[in-house]
């Protein structure tokens, strides 16, 4: 697809998928709710597979404009150079046994995840972690991970204490509920604030993971901790706006998934805010990137006397290479192929330099020589004005320079776009 075209697509996210068997076969799957709620805000999900060696062909999938790492096994502690857990080989034989389905590692879905994760961070590309996709985020970053947060964590607290958390329950999976501590002046806080009982920044959140956060890597800042002190949810600062297409953030529940019994009600009004907000990010980030690509104008199809006058000029450059070449001054041709070369010359009475040497290579001679050279001049002190008052400017205004002649290059490239199409027909019209 040419790049004209991609102002054309709608703004798409990249969702890898999860691999499970289902009658002695593979089945790759993404859960419905994410799918559903990035279609309703705006977005178009593009499921990424699980297939061995897809990390290398990740440029496949362009354009990016957003990132939704979901569920997913354990991530292989390799990775992210895990810190010594203290557990006998009977205790990780324990916790392999009780969390089967998440234990077994997947090399190939982490390679993906990991490498689409620094895409994101190396392109400011919007990305949103929940579950194992926040875990992915932190590792990308270098953070550590517990290898299994309750076993782990429990240590710290007595029998007596109120901190210990159950952060999985099988025999009450979608139902299990923990309490969260939402930190002041974050997004979350923001998103959930009217659900707030009293004094007290707390929600219930759904739980399905036994492994979490155990450094949080340095750009980050928490969101959210549960009561035995687990991250559970966290954002970078410096690239969290929305509405500019920056949003990296990663949640250890599922809010997506925190709903009624039998229906589709939130449990709270905040649950939906994460997808909203990316998938706004989504959007203006795909804006941005159109933006700054900027629209390559098809070439027109000329009629045949445009094409015709076309070859004549190039036959004039041609001519006068020739004529640099073999140091012969004089042309015989009586229709004097050179006349139009000279006259697109003695037209341009202030050309660049680089449009001097291009022309020197095409054997074109500068015939107004006095008023190229005062016209360059003239370009270079306008040249040295502009440096001594951009160094002045501050990073801000420099970006809104940018940002507004980049427009400029747009409107202009639309209206030439226009005006050509305007010759062409007056052209064949005649």
């Amino acid at each position: 697809m040419a790049n004209s075209d991609f102002s054309m697509i709608f703004p798409r996210v990249l969702i890898v998928s999860r691999r499970t068997v289902r009658k002695d076969k593979f089945v790759d799957f993404v859960g419905e709710y994410h799918l559903d709620l990035i279609v309703k805000y705006g977005a178009v999900p593009v499921i990424v597979p699980r297939v061995s060696g897809l990390d290398t062909l990740l440029e496949s999938f362009e354009p990016i404009h957003g990132v939704l790492l979901c569920e997913g096994e354990d991530i292989d502690p390799s990775l992210y150079d895990a810190e010594l857990s203290g557990f006998s080989p009977e205790e990780l034989e324990e916790i392999r046994k009780l969390h089967a389905s998440d234990t077994a590692i997947d090399k190939e879905k982490d390679s993906i995840e990991l490498r689409l994760a620094k895409l994101c961070l190396e392109r400011n590309i919007p990305y949103l972690g929940i579950c194992r996709g926040s875990q992915i985020l932190n590792v990308a970053c270098g953070g550590t991970l517990y290898q299994d947060a309750e076993k782990e964590l429990s240590n710290k607290w007595s029998e007596s204490e109120n901190q210990r958390v159950a952060h999985i329950n099988y025999e009450n999976y979608d139902g299990h509920r923990h309490l969260v501590n939402v930190v002041e002046n974050t997004p979350l806080h923001q998103w959930f604030k009217d659900s707030f009982e009293g004094e007290t920044m707390e929600i219930m959140v759904n739980s399905y993971h036994h492994q979490g956060v155990k450094r949080l890597a340095q750009r980050f800042v928490p969101m959210a901790f549960a009561p035995d002190g687990l991250v559970e949810g966290f954002y970078d600062p410096n690239a969290h706006n929305p509405e500019d297409g920056k949003f990296i953030m990663g949640l250890q529940f599922h809010p997506e998934r925190m709903r009624q019994p039998d229906t589709d009600e939130f449990d709270y009004p905040g649950c939906p805010a994460a997808y909203k907000e990316f998938a706004k990010a989504v959007i203006a980030y795909e804006k941005k990137l159109n933006n700054c690509s900027g629209r390559v104008p098809k070439t027109p199809k000329l009629s045949k006397e445009l094409e015709l006058k076309r070859n004549v000029i190039l036959r004039s450059f041609s001519v006068a290479r020739n004529i640099y070449s073999s140091g012969c001054g004089v042309v015989s041709n009586p229709n004097y192929e050179l006349q139009v070369g000279a006259e697109f010359l003695e037209a341009n009475t202030a050309l660049s330099l680089q449009q001097e040497n291009r022309l020197k290579q095409m054997g074109a001679t500068v015939r107004n020589g006095s008023v190229y050279k005062k016209g360059f001049k003239m370009n270079q002190e306008k040249e040295r004005v502009a440096r001594a008052i951009m160094g002045k400017m501050t990073t801000e205004q420099l970006s809104d320079l940018i940002s507004f002649y980049q427009l400029m290059v747009q409107i202009c490239s639309e209206a030439m776009e226009k005006k050509f199409h305007e010759l062409v027909k007056e052209a064949v019209d005649s």
